[in-house]
């Protein structure tokens, strides 16, 4: 089963604080995982986002991202 593939669909709101919340996570995790499988998932995860994202590259991507965070939490009915 390793070598099946699962094809996912994301919002971009969610795919660019996905990609944010794993920036740099293999150098320095800010998420508690409790196994090294679990941190390679999330690695990967963030490499996969990577390929598919050119928001991180515009120099506009910190307002695209707080923008797609605020879209969030009022979906999520949160007042962060």
């Amino acid at each position: 089963m390793s070598d099946t593939v699962v094809t996912l669909q994301l919002g971009v709101d969610e795919a660019l604080v996905l990609f944010e919340t794993l920036y740099d996570f293999d150098d320095q995790p800010s998420i508690a995982v409790p196994s090294a499988a679990e941190r390679l998932a999330f690695i990967r995860l963030h490499g996969a986002l990577e390929k598919c994202l050119v928001e991180p590259f515009r120099p506009d991507y910190q307002e695209l991202l707080g923008a797609a965070k605020a879209r969030l939490a009022e979906r999520s009915g949160s007042t962060e």
